[in-house]
């Protein structure tokens, strides 16, 4: 991996290392994939306001998130079925996070057991849960993970219906079967997305309310996060309902096509919020530069998704462990050209918004 210099060689290597339809599975979107490419046009167009002659000997980027000590303020996205991209998938993921210090977010998606994952290696981990029509199944998971060392429930809010995603029905993908969701079988993708929706149908709750945030509180001691919100009147709602931080998110355009990118509802929803809860982000986040610009429009910390599975698919546990370390460092490297000693100097004067 040592001529990879950025996370654009890591995804290279890994459309290089795994076969096409799987490189597509992780990489392609829903629709026309409008909303793969709005997140970056979006962040390119802020510019950076730098400010010089400031003692930067260091810049420390430590923080905590929901009272966890992190090293910097980039965390690792949930994301489903690592297996296709690494033999060891999400316990290779959780190896290379740990190294760093990262906190992971394991998907309810995976293709190990949540237990088996957090085993695998002494990090600090969040659990995403999807909304589950079954709460009874919902509940069990969380005590799963309250069990298994999980500090967090990360419940994912916009994902109640399986969008139509072009790639993988031109490849007639599988989805692989949930190794932590009992019932859930493995899938296929056809034409009319009978069998896809059918499998979703199945599982997930149409009908889920931001009530489902106040049951699931209610029956948990951990902290929930509203992972998928675009609008500062969703964030209020999440917070009057129980969330003790909301993550600003598209699904990686992996659901509603053209909608607004994630840096660009950033502002409204830090404000709807107003230091009620933390506010994360991710969305097409492949520079230190750009997690500097999500911290100076008011993220607390920022997740990358995608990066970190082409980590993995380059070199496993390492691979996962210097992707993180390259968008750490530039960052670093950012702010210290920013005139910025800490995060805690970082304020919405950083940037210039179009």
């Amino acid at each position: 991996m040592t001529d990879l210099v950025n996370l654009a060689d890591y995804e290279a290597r890994a459309r290089e290392l795994l076969d096409p339809a799987a490189y597509d599975y992780i990489a392609g979107g829903a629709d026309a994939e409008v909303s793969l490419a709005l997140p970056r046009r979006a962040l390119d167009a802020i510019r950076l306001r730098p400010r010089v002659m400031v003692d930067v000997t260091v810049c420390d980027l430590a923080t905590t998130v929901l009272g966890t000590p992190v090293p910097a303020p980039i965390l690792v996205a949930p994301s489903g079925d690592h297996g296709i991209a690494h033999p060891d998938g999400e316990l290779a993921t959780a190896r290379g996070a740990a190294a760093t210090g990262t906190l992971l977010v394991v998907s309810s998606g995976a293709t190990h057991p949540l237990e088996d994952i957090a085993a695998a290696a002494d990090g600090p981990r969040w659990l995403h849960v999807p909304l589950l029509r079954d709460r009874a199944a919902a509940l069990d998971l969380v005590r799963r993970g309250e069990a298994a060392g999980y500090t967090a429930v990360c419940l994912t809010v916009d994902h109640k219906v399986m969008a139509k995603r072009e790639r993988n029905i031109r490849n007639r993908w599988t989805t692989p079967p949930a190794a932590n969701l009992s019932g859930v079988a493995a899938a296929g993708w056809d034409v009319d997305g009978t069998a896809m929706r059918r499998r979703f149908d199945a599982v997930l709750d149409r009908s889920a309310t931001w009530s489902y945030v106040d049951w699931l509180a209610a029956r948990t001691p951990l902290p929930i996060l509203a992972k998928g919100i675009l609008a500062g009147a969703d964030a209020d709602l999440a917070v009057r309902a129980g969330a003790a931080a909301v993550v600003v998110s598209d699904h990686g355009g992996r659901q509603l096509d053209t909608a607004i990118a994630p840096i660009e509802a950033l502002p409204e929803v830090v404000a709807a919020v107003g230091g009620r809860a933390e506010v994360y982000v991710d969305g097409g986040f492949r520079r230190g530069t750009d997690v500097l610009k999500a911290l100076a429009l008011g993220a607390r910390a920022v997740l990358l998704g995608r990066p970190v599975i082409w980590g993995l698919a380059a070199g496993g546990a390492d691979g996962v462990a210097a992707v993180l370390l390259m968008v750490r460092d530039e960052l670093e490297r950012a702010m210290a050209m920013c005139g910025l000693p800490s995060l805690a100097a970082i304020s919405p004067e950083v940037v210039q918004v179009p």
